[in-house]
């Protein structure tokens, strides 16, 4: 059996505006949750009754998520708690991997593996939903995990401190409007640059992977779904946190999906999202302004550079799965996206480049230094004082297969490339490319207990060699992980 449905991801859209909320409610104890049903019991077949109409609900649905309705706001409960082991062949990683320059050979870090076990993946959420008033459905999300921001990682924090007092942070936060023409939503949620997260891949390492395009930031998002009996076609428009807020104008980002109803998808997103996905394709645009400080100690003007970014992404159920029938399912995933100065849509990624020394013709001592006043990254200056956004191209693909005769049992398989085309004229210590692979086994052990093992590998190239003349640094990684889903 996969997943239930009361384990499905956080990152789920609300439920459509002509989906009313359930009429009930949950009591507690103070060891127990038990859900209770105001007014009288519904019905376990199709409905007799002639006004108001109730259709039934459909065959086989799983154990709904604990929920609790006071007054006209429905909130549902969800998350996991999550034990997460991990082994590196080398130094400087934490839980998440992301996009980080791995040690040198040659080097203490990059001779000597490290083990981590870290609790503080683990999430919670919080769904609120209002009954539909004057054709508006209304809904808002809270989830949160314990991956904020430290003051810094150990050593220079104790490692005590640093795995058993995790910083709480907010994910997502957002409250969305439906109606019958278009939706609205505001607040901290997936970017629509590669519409996240319906393409995701499935590891156990902690999303997003190397080479990932992996984002949520604040965002006004417009957006309309146009449903046929075969095809769904949504269309969205956002205006989404810029990154750098002396540019003065926010990133757009457009974007068009389909979808295809027939072609059903038995999909894990991350390590803990499961269910029926259609299969389908996104693509989505990103534009955005730099106005940085000109290349000087004392900047008193602005240098102006776009950014730009196409992302193209597809869902492909080679066989089809559902929640009643997925084993022998296969699915696939891809993305592929090309652009300048959108290293931030990526977790960490920096290619490992910096601005150069200014110019200090009196030798004066201390040297003048540059602030600059966009993240690292994304857009540098050359000894000239030309501003030039960091080039990127990235591909991903993934591979599910449940086996039989169940399902509960899969394997996944993902790998990834990264690559710039100009970093390596920033700085002596950038990497120009990377190749990231996975192989991962899954088990549901019950409806809320899944266990996952992972083994990767993490090459990256870089542009001058090490002290053993070698440009490739490589990290092994063997996690495992146990998650409790509710």
């Amino acid at each position: 059996m996969a997943a239930p449905a009361f384990a499905q991801a956080p990152d789920q859209q609300p439920p459509p505006a002509d989906q009313p909320p359930p009429d009930t409610t949950t009591t507690t104890t103070s060891s127990t949750t038990t859900s209770t049903t105001t007014g009288t019991p519904p019905p376990t077949g199709p409905s007799t009754t002639s006004s108001p109409p109730i259709e039934p609900p459909p065959a086989a649905q799983p154990e709904a998520t604990p929920t609790l309705v006071k007054g006209k706001t429905e909130l549902t409960f969800y998350g996991f708690v999550q034990l997460y082991d991990i082994y590196d062949s080398t130094q400087g990683f934490n839980e998440q991997m992301q996009n980080g320059a791995i040690a040198r050979g040659g080097t203490y870090a990059g001779d000597h593996g490290q083990t981590q076990t870290s609790a503080r993946h683990s999430r919670l959420g919080l769904k609120l939903a209002q009954p539909l008033q004057n054709g508006i459905k209304a809904s808002a999300q809270f989830e949160m995990d314990f991956l904020g921001n430290q003051p810094s990682n150990p050593p220079t924090t104790t490692e005590s401190a640093f795995y058993q007092n995790g910083t709480f942070r907010f994910r997502h936060v957002y409250a969305k409007l439906e109606t019958p023409y278009i939706d609205v939503l505001g607040g901290q949620y997936w970017t629509l640059f590669g519409w996240s997260s319906y393409f995701h891949p499935n590891s156990v390492e902690i999303m997003g992977l190397p080479g990932q395009a992996y984002k949520r930031t604040a965002q006004l998002r417009i957006s309309k779904t146009i449903k046929t009996p075969d095809v769904n076609v949504d269309l969205a428009l956002s205006a989404q946190r810029p990154p750098e807020r002396a540019s003065s104008t926010p990133d757009g980002v457009i974007g068009a999906r389909l979808t295809f109803s027939k072609l059903k998808a038995w999909h894990t997103k991350g390590a803990n999202d499961t269910g029926m996905d259609f299969g389908g394709i996104g693509v989505s645009g990103i534009g955005r302004k730099f106005a940085a400080n000109n290349f000087a100690a004392t900047s008193n003007e602005q240098v102006v550079r776009y950014g730009y970014g196409v992302s193209i992404d597809a869902l492909l159920p080679i066989v089809p799965g559902t929640k009643e029938s997925h084993a022998n399912a296969l699915t696939l995933t891809g993305s592929f996206v090309q652009g300048a100065g959108i290293e931030d849509q990526y977790d960490g990624l920096t290619f490992g480049v910096a601005n150069p020394a200014l110019p200090n013709p009196t030798m004066a001592n201390p040297a003048p230094v540059y602030t600059a006043n966009i993240d690292n990254g994304l857009a540098l200056f050359d000894a000239a004082g030309a501003l030039h956004p960091i080039q990127l191209q990235t591909f991903m693909v993934g591979a599910q297969y449940y086996l039989p005769p169940s399902g509960h049992v899969w394997l996944a398989a993902n790998y990834t490339h990264a690559s710039s085309d100009n970093a390596q004229l920033f700085g002596a210590k950038a990497w120009t490319s990377s190749n990231y692979f996975d192989i991962n086994l899954f088990a549901d052990l019950t409806s809320s207990i899944r266990i996952g093992g992972l083994f990767s590998l993490n090459d990256q190239t870089f542009d001058a060699p090490d002290a053993n003349m070698n440009s490739d640094a490589k990290n092994y990684r063997v996690s495992g992980t146990l998650m409790f889903l509710f």
